[in-house]
């Protein structure tokens, strides 16, 4: 007989604290979830004011009958699933299955998995907070609800199978809105003028570029007005009419919460949202590190906070006093935004003291660079400014004015371990510029006008839409990944190069829902929900109030659509293409894998087949078309019509007018790409027979 049963979501998690406790402690693993909403029906009782129907998950009756039978024989219970509302609703369903008292201390939490603070939290037990359990549920009640209500429209109207998500419609309406953005954008031209001059003492040259005139800031849009400068200025003499020297400072950046760790994993590790949260979540529950045994590496992975406790920011000091020199260090702390919830620290190493290069043969090659991302931001984050001497010098030829600007790096600071790289930023560099003197003349060397066109903007890509969302205030750490993932599964959108673009499927979709259910896909609609869940969490406000405020309003305007939608139909697009079986013209549906051509005489006529997407530059190789296709992963190619008959053209890359195309050097990158992939997947078997 157990004296104590810990029960936690995962079993990597459960090996990790078995190793901290032992003796008569078992530890067991509930694999998440053991009771939901069934899959086959609604499962919310509205006529008895919302009340939930959970079941037990299919396949889990053998684990609950272990984990009874377990809880029966134990002298405590303690429930110690992930320290969020989605932990504790985890937890709240165990106790139900498993008969433990409302008023139990049952609950135990862990920011880290540590042997100190899993002791320390066995101490500790509460009772299952019902505020975060109510959150939960008000979130899966409020969304089965839209899922179950909306869907079947989208099944009557485009195709079945269909569903629609509250956050996930969101995040395709924001990817279809950018998209409409950028075909809907007119670029603007207008032009700049470099001048090359140099300094007559040293004979070193620098770049001016031109600001405008009388101090006055001048754009120029047309070559016209270009010429009309250069003629102004042609005959002038380039003087310094000023000269400003300063400081400036660049600050660290927080410690990882988990949207920046996903936006700055994608940027600098290639790592997409899911990939990022696994290998998160791996470090978190546990990672065997030689003599340490098995340890949690991390603190916990879902969090919007910045805060970290007294004692990670006196293990940073001593770090960085040790490393780096006392002026190196800088106690630091970091605002939290007013919305967050502040119930963990940021993300942060467990053990400063297991650097990541002295623990390296301990973890995947995934594992390694998130743990030195986390490891090397979070000491940045309490380490001193950077700090740049700039300059900034005003030359001035017949009442025009340029500017030239330089800087050098003083002091590195924090930069000498870490630099956050934002979303298109270029990386800043030291800029010289020679000692000039004010009233001083300098030499043209040579004036360069440059025409640019602004440019539309950027599709977002996972790290960008993520930071979207949450400057929006829609969804929560938790929600992040799966509404990405959910909306790529579905293939209402897809990723090219990093990018996200709405599918055909995804605009259509996107239309049906904007147009006839405008108050639920809706920014400031979801953005409200979320704070109302949030005061459900604080206590303020009981779940069932909020289902209920929103549900009224919802049902009618869900019986008003069906009923203008009754009688209509989504005209089907006819294609030029003729019907080889039946004759008739060809309509373009959408299935899963995108649009695809059907005759429509179905069902008498079943004919269907693909699309062929062509692209405008020849076969290098034959002058036949070229063939864009998709491998089963998503990614596109390019094939020649006549491969396999006349022709051997296949690359991974679009042809270019005049480009000749090599062959060996395709097959060789092929060959490098597996031999490189089986060279991993050996080096992974031998670590893991180690």
């Amino acid at each position: 007989m157990a004296d104590k049963l810990i029960i936690v979501e995962s079993p990597a998690k459960a090996n990790t604290i078995k190793k901290f406790l032992g003796g008569s402690t078992k530890v067991m693993a509930s694999m998440g979830h053991i009771r939901d909403l069934p899959k086959s029906k609604m499962g919310i009782d509205i006529e008895n004011d919302f009340e939930p129907e959970y079941i037990n998950i299919r396949g889990k009756g053998d684990l609950i009958k272990n984990l009874k039978k377990e809880a029966k024989n134990a002298k405590q219970v303690y429930l110690a699933t992930d320290p969020d509302r989605e932990g504790e609703a985890i937890a709240w369903h165990l106790a139900h299955i498993l008969e433990i008292p409302e008023d139990s201390k049952c609950r135990v939490t862990f920011n880290e998995i540590t042997k100190e603070t899993v002791k320390e939290s066995i101490k500790k037990p509460r009772t299952i907070d019902k505020n975060l359990t109510d959150a939960q549920q008000a979130r899966r009640v409020l969304d089965r609800i839209v899922g179950y209500k909306i869907s079947p429209v989208l099944w009557k109207k485009v195709k079945r199978g269909l569903s629609a998500g509250r956050v996930q419609s969101i995040a395709v309406k924001l990817i279809v809105d950018r998209e409409a953005e950028i075909q809907n954008f007119i670029p603007e031209e207008y032009w700049n003028i470099y001048a090359t001059l140099t300094e007559p003492e040293s004979k070193k040259d620098f770049v001016a570029s031109f600001y405008g005139k009388e101090s006055k800031k001048l754009d120029i849009h047309t070559e016209d007005e270009v010429k009309e400068i250069l003629k102004a200025i042609e005959k002038g003499k380039y003087i310094v009419a000023d000269i400003k020297k300063g400081e400036k400072k660049r600050t660290p950046a927080p410690p990882f919460t988990t949207s920046t760790m996903q936006q700055e994993a994608s940027r600098k590790l290639g790592f997409t949202l899911k990939k990022t949260m696994s290998v998160a979540q791996g470090l978190y529950e546990g990672v065997h590190v030689g003599e340490r045994g098995t340890v949690g590496l991390i603190t916990y992975m879902r969090t919007d906070s910045t805060r970290i406790s007294e004692e990670a920011r006196a293990m940073a000091k001593t770090v960085i006093t040790q490393k780096y020199g006392a002026s190196y260090y800088e106690n630091r702390y970091y605002k939290t935004k007013s919305n967050a919830q502040d119930a963990h620290e940021a993300i942060r190493p467990t053990y400063i003291d297991l650097e990541p290069e002295n623990i390296k043969e301990f973890l995947t090659p995934d594992q390694y660079k998130l743990y030195r991302l986390i490891y090397n931001r979070f000491i940045a984050s309490q380490m001193a400014v950077a700090v740049y001497d700039t300059i900034s010098s005003d030359i001035v030829v017949n009442d025009y004015h340029f500017k030239a600007n330089g800087q050098t790096l003083k002091f590195k600071g924090f930069m000498v371990l870490y630099v956050e790289t934002l979303e298109g930023e270029k990386e800043e560099e030291n800029v010289s510029i020679p000692e000039l003197k004010v009233g001083q003349e300098v030499k043209k060397k040579k004036l360069e006008p440059k025409q640019s066109f602004t440019q539309p903007p950027a599709r977002y890509t996972e790290a960008s839409l993520v930071k979207a969302l949450e400057e929006k205030g829609i969804g929560r750490p938790s929600t992040y990944s799966p509404t990405i993932t959910t909306i790529l599964e579905r293939r209402y959108i897809q990723k090219e190069q990093k990018q996200l673009i709405p599918t055909d499927l995804g605009k259509i979709v996107n239309q049906l829902l904007v147009e006839n259910f405008s108050d639920v896909i809706n920014v400031e609609f979801t953005a409200k929900i979320e704070e109302e869940f949030d005061e459900i969490a604080e206590g303020k406000e009981p779940w069932k109030q909020v289902i209920r405020e929103f549900y009224r309003p919802f049902e009618k305007e869900v019986e008003k659509v069906e009923k203008e939608l009754e009688h209509v139909e989504l005209q089907e697009e006819v294609s030029d293409v003729q019907c080889e079986k039946c004759g008739r013209m060809m309509v373009i549906k959408y299935g899963r894998y995108g649009k695809f051509l059907a005759c429509p005489g179905y069902p008498e006529c079943k004919n269907a087949k693909p699309i062929i997407e062509t692209i405008d530059v020849p076969c290098p190789v034959c002058g036949g078309k070229v063939q864009v296709k998709k491998t089963r992963r998503g990614r596109k190619f390019y094939v020649c019509e006549n491969n396999g008959k006349t022709c051997e053209y296949i690359s991974w890359n679009a042809p270019k007018l005049g480009e000749k195309w090599e062959p060996d050097k395709e097959k060789k990158a092929k060959k490098t790409t597996r031999k490189t992939t089986k060279k991993a997947g050996n080096k992974r078997k031998t670590k893991s027979k180690k």
